[in-house]
C-alpha cells in the first residue's frame, strides 16, 4: 500500500507541475511559439538537441541519429543522464508522418536544418521550436541553445546554472593559462585541408580558451566562414602557436600528403595537436556535456603542447610526428 500511496503521490506532483507551467512564448527563426505546461514528450530532430534535453534533465522520447556507434545516438558524455531510456531513434531527413505518430508535445528543432515549410507543417502536430533568431541553422552558440530550451521546457533557472557554471569553468582556465592569452590557434582537417573559422563551433571554442584565431583564415573564406577549404599554398594561414588536428580516416596519410606541413612552427615547436575520435566528436556536438568532456580532455594536451619544451612528446603522438593511434 505504501508503494501505491507513493506512486499516486508522484503522479500528482507531475501533475501539478504541469499544470503550475506558466504559459510561455519563444522567439526563434520563425517566429513565435507558444507553450503551455511543461513538456513531456519532446522530440529532437537536432543532431546535437538530445545533449541539451539530457543536460537539462529531460530524457526525450525519440531523437536524430548523426553519427557515431553507440546506442541510440547518445555518445559518452550523455550517456549516465539517458539512464534506461530508450528513446526512438531518427534517421535520415525530417519525416513529418513519422513524428506526428509519435505524438509530441514539443519538436526541437535547433541545429537540424529544418526549413520553414517543415517548421509549419510541425507546428501542426506540436509546438515547435526553430533555431534562434537572427541566427543560421547552424551557427547559434551553446549558451543560446541552452536558454532557448531552458525556456521552452519551463528549466530557465537551471537553464542559467548551466550556462553560469561552464562559463565560470572557461574563465577559470582562461585565468590558470595567462599564455594563451596572447597565443594564436587553429582547428585543422585532412585529408581535404580545411580549417575551422571563428563562427563555426571549435571556433568559438579555441577562443572561450583565450587563444586568437588568424584573421587571414576570413580572407580566403569563399563559400563557407565556418569550414575553409585550404590550398597548400594558404598553409601559411595554419602558421599558429598551436595546430590542432581533429580525427579524420587515415589521418597520418593524409598529414604526410601536406608537404609543407613542416614549415608551420607548430610542427617544429611540439605544439601539434591531435584530438582523438570521442574528443573530435565532443567538440562536433558542443553541448555543456560534451563541452565539459572536451575539457577534461584536451587541457592536459594543450598543457603538454605549451609546456616550452619542443620535445615533450604531446599525448596521441609518436615521436616521429605520427598519430599513435586512430
Amino acid at each position: 500500500m505504501r508503494v501505491l500511496h507513493t506512486l499516486f503521490v508522484l503522479a500528482l506532483l507531475s501533475i501539478n507541475a504541469s499544470a503550475s507551467a506558466a504559459p510561455r512564448q519563444v522567439e526563434h527563426a520563425y517566429g513565435i511559439t507558444e507553450i503551455n505546461g511543461a513538456p513531456k514528450r519532446v522530440v529532437s530532430l537536432s543532431y546535437i538537441g538530445h545533449d541539451f534535453l539530457l543536460a537539462l534533465g529531460v530524457k526525450p522520447i525519440a531523437l536524430r541519429h548523426w553519427y557515431g556507434p553507440h546506442d541510440f545516438g547518445v555518445w559518452p558524455w550523455a550517456q549516465e543522464a539517458l539512464g534506461d531510456a530508450e528513446p526512438t531513434v531518427i534517421y535520415g531527413g525530417i519525416d513529418i508522418d513519422q513524428i506526428a505518430l509519435l505524438e509530441p508535445d514539443l519538436i526541437v528543432g535547433q541545429w537540424s536544418g529544418m526549413t520553414k515549410a517543415e517548421y509549419a507543417l510541425l507546428s501542426q502536430i506540436a509546438p515547435t521550436l526553430a533555431h534562434p533568431k537572427d541566427e543560421s541553422p547552424y551557427s547559434a552558440s551553446w549558451q543560446q541553445m541552452t536558454r532557448q530550451l531552458g525556456r521552452a521546457l519551463d528549466r530557465d533557472t537551471e537553464a542559467k546554472r548551466i550556462v553560469d557554471d561552464l562559463e565560470t569553468r572557461f574563465a577559470d582556465i582562461r585565468a590558470a593559462h595567462p599564455e594563451w592569452q596572447n597565443a594564436t590557434a587553429v582547428a585543422a582537417y585532412a585529408p581535404r585541408l580545411s580549417a575551422y573559422g571563428a563562427s563555426d563551433l571549435r571556433g568559438r571554442f579555441l577562443k572561450d580558451l583565450g587563444f586568437s584565431l588568424p584573421s587571414e583564415l576570413a580572407k580566403i573564406a569563399r563559400f563557407d566562414a565556418n569550414f575553409i577549404r585550404l590550398e597548400q599554398e594558404n598553409i601559411g594561414t595554419l602558421d599558429t602557436d598551436v595546430l590542432i588536428w581533429v580525427h579524420a580516416p587515415s589521418i597520418n596519410a593524409a598529414l604526410d600528403d601536406i608537404v609543407l606541413r613542416p614549415t608551420l612552427k607548430a610542427y617544429r615547436d611540439g605544439r601539434e595537436v591531435y584530438t582523438d575520435f570521442d574528443l573530435t566528436s565532443a567538440l562536433n556536438h558542443s553541448s555543456p556535456l560534451s563541452l565539459n568532456y572536451a575539457l577534461d580532455t584536451l587541457i592536459p594536451l594543450l598543457d603538454a603542447a605549451f609546456d616550452g619544451d619542443p620535445n615533450t612528446l604531446v599525448p596521441g603522438w609518436t615521436s616521429d610526428k605520427k598519430v599513435s593511434s586512430q
